[in-house]
């Protein structure tokens, strides 16, 4: 089987194993995504869809947070980790959109990576969730898994394998598709236990690659 169709019955059997696949984070205003985004970063998105509850009671706009002392924003948000620097990254983001962009997220992916904290995995996710257009997030469980399944071979490197999949899968279903490889990966292809691949989905054409 070549990898693009490899790719493409993956992508199928995913969709009728995970049809209701969206993004873990919580949020309703497209700036709180690139919050929730920077704070996920080494921290589970279940711990940030709490912490950021507190961050909005106290500072409900993005206005709010733009004003914020630094401080303040790092003492709530401090149980995400890095604190200090997730903190910096958030109010000198929330000045920008406010300074320089009317308090809108741009839906431009350059523009959205000049941001302090935004890197390709949060841009993505920005263009595919909020603003609908093609996108691919390279994060933890999308590498493991489709290195795992021969899609990609032993590329680590997020940039390198987003562009990998660039080639391999539709524009149109590459978002949903990591949104359901985050799935997959939790449920079924999981990292820290051996995967339980006597209950996947893939097993008859996954390479299981690095299992033991």
């Amino acid at each position: 089987m070549t990898k693009k169709k490899l790719t493409l019955e993956v992508i199928e059997r995913l969709k009728k194993e995970y049809p209701d696949a969206e993004c873990t984070l919580d949020y309703n205003e497209a700036w709180k995504l690139l919050i929730s985004v920077r704070l996920a970063a080494q921290c589970t998105d279940a711990r940030v869809n709490v912490v950021v509850q507190d961050l909005y009671a106290k500072y409900p706009t993005l206005e709010d947070v733009a004003d914020a002392p630094v401080e303040n924003i790092e003492a709530i948000v401090k149980p995400c980790g890095l604190g200090k620097s997730k903190a910096r990254d958030i109010s000198a983001c929330m000045k920008i959109l406010r300074d320089e962009y009317g308090g809108k997220v741009p839906d431009d992916f350059d523009a959205l990576l000049k941001l302090p904290g935004v890197g390709r995995k949060s841009a993505n996710l920005i263009m595919g969730d909020v603003f609908g257009k093609p996108a691919i997030v390279t994060d933890t469980h999308c590498i493991r898994l489709v290195n795992r399944m021969g899609i990609v071979d032993g590329i680590k490197e997020p940039k390198k394998v987003e562009m990998e999949l660039w080639k391999l899968v539709p524009p149109e279903e590459g978002n949903s598709f990591c949104h359901r490889l985050v799935y997959h990966g939790r449920e079924v292809c999981t990292a820290r236990t051996k995967p339980y691949c006597d209950k996947c989905c893939l097993a008859d054409i996954c390479k299981k690659a690095g299992v033991e």
